[in-house]
């Protein structure tokens, strides 16, 4: 016999969107386990247990299905070690599938941020720079398609060179067991300009541009270029000057001279120069600077839309393996949103809009579902502003292969 149904207006007499329930046992609409959820004995049924819901031993009219309940939410296994990693490749796996084919090179922007901690978790550690016990977790991004490759958790100190070549080598070997013949370009701040990274990317044929913190030796090579920008915006008294230089450089732990490019500005507040390194012999040292290395700015702003948008520092689990799938599936998240923004025709203005735009315009919205037998009806109020848009997404993503 089909149930009969019964509307409500979200519990309340009155107005409201139309939902129905199936009878319960107790007749009054009201679910038992709803009951036993919250430890309360249901007006009307007299033979289960008050606090848990279960069946009370010996009674032929209990609902034996509720005795177990509470057996599907026993704690399931914590992730083991190998189903983490597994899960972190299938982002980059994610990515290169993106691609119809291989890209002769790609550039991948790595760069650190803070995730404050919840308390004394694993892998949190005190940093004294940003003021917070905090994770360090890195992010990889092909900027160029505003993609992300991958998210990796780990303690809130500063990389070490070992570290740095650790990430970079296991990337590289995944993408190339894919992509062997594309050329990696890396890209990062002063953190990974590290002697193991920068000789293990020289020694397997991995191009790098990195930030260098400027010390006294190497100011010192460029300080003819440095007057010669102080003169020019003293005698035109103009508000800013750049120039560039190019020299080469080997600090005291290097093993190998490096080719370094310095941004020199002059400003009415002072003089700042700004250094970068990098094994690429081609490219002018403006082009190196402004063009190339400048353009990982757009990584912090991809940071933001995971971070803030997606709650991706929400990792409040105490195992560091269960943060990491925390970040896996935020990540995942930020290649649904993704697949929707990229789905809109390029001349609407949701096209380049930011996810948090596109959640409270096309899918935070109000609308009343009709089910029937064949199919949903989603009936959206007249004056919604993108009822046309939303009506064309499905069909694109259909034909996109889905995000």
């Amino acid at each position: 016999m089909t149930p009969k149904r019964r509307y409500s207006a979200n519990g309340r007499g009155g107005g409201g969107t139309e939902t129905w329930r199936r009878p319960t046992p107790s007749g009054n609409g009201v679910p038992m386990a709803c009951w036993a959820s919250v430890g309360h004995r249901h007006p009307r049924s007299s033979n289960q247990s008050a606090s848990t819901g279960r069946a009370v031993p010996g009674s032929s009219r209990g609902d034996h299905s509720l005795a177990r309940a509470t057996s599907s939410r026993r704690r399931r296994p914590a992730p083991a070690l190998r189903d983490v990693i597994r899960l972190t490749y299938a982002l980059v796996d994610q990515w290169m599938a993106s691609y119809d084919e291989p890209p002769p090179s790609v550039t991948l922007d790595i760069d650190d941020t803070c995730d404050i901690a919840h308390g004394h978790q694993q892998l949190s550690l005190s940093n004294t720079h940003y003021d917070e016990r905090c994770f360090l977790p890195i992010h990889v991004y092909d900027t160029e398609k505003s993609r992300p490759v991958a998210v990796i958790l780990r303690p809130g100190k500063t990389l070490s060179g070992v570290e740095v070549r650790a990430h970079l080598r296991r990337l590289t070997r995944h993408i190339r067991k894919s992509w062997p013949a594309t050329r990696i370009l890396f890209r990062g701040d002063g953190h990974y300009a590290r002697l193991e990274a920068m000789a293990w990317c020289e020694d397997h044929d991995v191009d790098y541009v990195f930030g260098l913190p400027g010390t006294k030796p190497l100011s010192k090579k460029v300080d003819e270029m440095a007057d010669t920008v102080r003169v020019e915006r003293a005698l035109d008294d103009k508000d800013v000057v750049r120039g560039y230089a190019e020299t080469r450089h080997r600090a005291k732990s290097w093993d190998r001279e490096q080719r370094a490019i310095a941004r020199i500005e002059a400003t009415r507040l002072g003089l700042d120069i700004r250094f970068v390194v990098t094994n690429l012999s081609h490219g002018a040292p403006q082009w190196l600077y402004d063009s190339l290395y400048c353009a990982r700015g757009q990584a912090e702003n991809l940071i933001k839309l995971h971070k803030t948008q997606l709650c991706s520092d929400r990792t409040s689990c105490r195992s560091a393996l269960a943060n990491q799938v925390r970040l896996v599936l935020h990540t995942a998240a930020y290649w649904l949103m993704l697949g929707v923004r990229d789905a809109i025709p390029s001349p609407r203005d949701l096209a380049k809009a930011e996810f948090s735009t596109l959640r409270l315009r096309l899918l935070k919205i109000a609308a009343r579902v009709i089910e029937t037998a064949s199919r949903v009806r989603l009936a959206f109020a007249a004056a919604f502003p993108e009822a046309d848009l939303f009506c064309s997404i499905p069909a694109a993503l259909l034909m996109a292969g889905g995000p």
